[in-house]
C-alpha cells in the first residue's frame, strides 16, 4: 500500500520547530539504496518539497561527497528543515529555500540533480509541471530529475491499495492525485527531459530517473 499521509508530530520542547514523518523512518533506506546507484559522485543535490527535512538530513549523511540543498513552500516546514540541520551540524547540508514549483523564479540558479520525494500525488499537477520547468532551467546536460512515490504506469497493475489512496486524496482536494508516469513522460520530453529508467519499490511505490538532454 502506498504511505499515507500522517499529520506530523512534534519534537519536544527543546526542539519544538522539529518534525516527524513516520514515512520518512519507513522509506529513507530503500531510497538512499536506489541513490546509492543513481547520484553522481560530486555535485549540488536539490531537494524540493523537503518536508519535515528528515530525508535531507540522512542523505547529506549518506553522501557526504554531495551538497544537498532542501526546499518547501511551506514555513512551518522550513522551521523543520532548520531545526533538523541545526542540530546535525552536517556541513554538506544548506540551510532550506523557499521554493514553490509553480512559481517561475526560484532562488537558486543551478542543480546537478533535482529530488522530488512524495509530492505529485499531494499537490496539484501545475506543481509537477512547473517542478519539469525548473529541471529544464537549472540543470545542466546529463543532469538528472528523480521522483519517488506513488504513481500509475499502463504497464504496471496499479495495486486495489493505491486504487483507494488515489480516490481518498481526490475526496480530500480534487486536485490531487496518483499520476501516470506515460503523462510525466510526454510532459517531460517536450522540456528536454528524458525518461531513463522506472523502478519499482517497497510498498507500491516507485522511482523515477530522466535526464536533461
Amino acid at each position: 500500500m502506498a504511505e499515507q499521509i500522517p499529520p506530523y508530530t512534534m519534537g519536544d520542547l527543546g526542539a519544538e520547530a522539529k518534525r516527524h514523518a513516520p514515512a520518512a523512518a519507513r522509506n529513507v533506506t530503500f531510497i538512499g539504496d536506489v541513490l546509492e546507484e543513481w547520484l553522481p559522485a560530486k555535485g549540488l543535490v536539490l531537494e524540493t518539497s523537503s518536508g519535515t527535512g528528515e530525508h535531507a538530513l540522512a542523505f547529506a549523511r549518506r553522501f557526504p561527497n554531495l551538497e544537498w540543498q532542501p526546499s518547501d513552500p511551506d514555513p512551518l516546514a522550513l522551521a523543520s528543515i532548520k531545526a533538523w540541520r541545526q542540530e546535525a551540524g552536517s556541513d554538506n547540508l544548506f540551510g532550506p529555500l523557499m521554493i514553490d514549483t509553480r512559481d517561475g523564479d526560484w532562488d537558486i540558479d543551478r542543480a546537478d540533480v533535482i529530488l522530488s520525494i512524495n509530492m505529485a500525488h499531494i499537490a496539484p499537477w501545475e506543481a509537477t509541471l512547473g517542478l519539469l520547468d525548473g529541471a529544464k532551467r537549472l540543470l545542466p546536460a546529463g543532469g538528472q530529475l528523480i521522483f519517488y512515490g506513488p504513481w500509475r504506469a499502463d504497464d504496471v497493475e496499479t495495486a486495489p491499495s493505491n486504487l483507494a489512496f488515489d480516490e481518498s486524496l481526490k475526496e480530500r482536494d480534487s486536485q490531487w492525485g496518483l499520476r501516470r508516469v506515460e503523462d510525466l513522460v510526454d510532459e517531460a520530453g517536450v522540456r528536454g527531459l528524458d525518461f531513463c529508467e522506472k523502478r519499482l519499490m517497497p510498498a507500491n511505490n516507485m522511482m523515477l530517473r530522466l535526464r536533461r538532454r
